[in-house]
């Protein structure tokens, strides 16, 4: 959405949260391609009608190219063209520029308590300093704050995305099929194309096809694009490392360490990613323990325990035996910045999976497609995180590895 119509749904606010009959809208902001269903059920909880319009101004804006003409033409069919016209003239009005402070010397008195209130709080002085500056300039300083440490996604596409998909392991790997993991490619390779990225899946790749592959997207210009994203969906093991144990096996049974594949993409590698974010998402067990939590109080109902439908993406730092699953990976990140590695589970311990796709992945998916728009990635790790954790008699949580400089925001426009 280009910024005046933003700037025009929040001159208008006020009114249409007054005003805006929000009933008539749902069908056609669903018919549209504006709100999902259930975008608009969570909208519609939002409790009175005003609080309804007010939450649907406010995620509007993060709805796309289309939404603010669209939202106008709604308007009209439904019978409120009045607000139409009210959008349509704040949208033509130009900005009011700032104003800009009146920056004079403040006195600053600091004796007895106020001076040890300041000690200890570091807030006394920062106030009074404060009170000369006017909102408008402090709002101003804040977004740019904001724009500054926000990663830029303005690509169409906004990079490439690799998906390496395990399923078939030869049989002298001692490997066991991962039922369900052609599921959990299908849903991200779905939902990252919905978010602007070119997608490559490959499936059942020996660990030199595995390192080719990722070396070949290394090697390719980024300078054209803003991100690049890398998904691994196999079975996990300890390896050797510097920092941070972990690797993933190709389906040969030999194991590639994520410390490795990080840094196919540092700095020193890739030069076209330079200070742009590069994700990787590692569905694959960080350990053989199985965790059973602790007790807390809780209104959701206890899940079965793992039955033959349940598994998990382990196998053995030795040479495995039988089905035993073992640990995920994990990164060693030389020229750290601008990645993010996501692990589906805690180093040591199990990441489950049944025939349905994984329980990171069926979560992910999920809460990408709610809050792509409208949330940063660390705040979506941690819902995938809580809602994880709270899952099954056996007990899994997943984690990242942070080293992005900036907040992360996928391109939904």
């Amino acid at each position: 959405m280009e910024e005046q119509q933003r700037r025009a749904l929040r001159r208008g606010r006020a009114r249409l949260v007054a005003e805006l009959r929000v009933e008539p809208l749902w069908d056609p902001l669903e018919r549209r391609g504006i709100f999902t269903r259930t975008m608009l059920e969570e909208l519609q909880s939002a409790g009175s009608r005003g609080d309804q319009a007010r939450q649907l101004i406010i995620d509007l804006e993060s709805r796309g190219k289309q939404a603010f003409p669209v939202f106008l033409a709604i308007l009209r069919d439904t019978g409120q063209a009045d607000l139409a016209d009210m959008l349509l003239q704040q949208c033509q009005s130009p900005p009011a520029p700032p104003q800009l402070p009146d920056l004079r010397p403040v006195e600053l008195e600091l004796r007895g308590e106020k001076q040890r209130k300041s000690q200890c709080f570091g807030q006394t002085a920062a106030w009074e300093v404060a009170a000369g500056i006017p909102l408008a300039w402090a709002i101003v300083c804040v977004v740019l704050i904001f724009v500054f440490l926000v990663y830029e996604l303005k690509a169409d596409p906004c990079g490439h995305c690799l998906i390496l998909n395990n399923v078939n392991f030869s049989r002298d790997s001692y490997l066991s099929t991962r039922v369900g993991s052609d599921i959990d490619c299908e849903k991200l390779e779905r939902r990252f194309k919905a978010l602007h990225f070119n997608v490559l899946a490959r499936r059942d790749l020996r660990a030199q096809e595995m390192v080719l592959e990722l070396q070949k997207l290394a090697r390719q210009d980024h300078s054209t694009l803003d991100c690049c994203i890398v998904v691994i969906l196999s079975h996990g093991c300890q390896t050797s490392h510097i920092q941070f144990p972990g690797g993933i096996y190709g389906t040969d049974g030999k194991p590639i360490p994520i410390e490795k594949i990080v840094n196919y993409f540092n700095g020193s590698n890739c030069p076209s990613l330079r200070g742009k974010p590069k994700l990787f998402f590692i569905q694959a067990c960080g350990g053989e323990e199985r965790d059973r939590g602790f007790i807390v109080d809780s209104n959701s109902p206890e899940d079965e325990a793992p039955g033959s439908s349940l598994e998990s993406d382990a196998t053995p730092f030795q040479a495995p035996s039988g089905n035993v699953d073992e640990p995920d990976a994990i990164a060693c990140l030389p020229t750290p910045s601008d990645i993010l590695v996501s692990y589906s589970t805690f180093p040591g311990f199990v990441s489950w999976r049944e025939a349905s796709g994984s329980w990171y992945v069926e979560t992910l998916d999920r809460v990408l497609e709610r809050y792509a728009r409208s949330e940063d990635l660390l705040n979506m790790l941690l819902r995938v995180a809580n809602a994880v954790s709270a899952k099954g008699k056996y007990k899994q949580i997943p984690g990242c590895f942070n080293f992005l400089r900036k907040k992360f925001f996928f391109a939904c426009g």
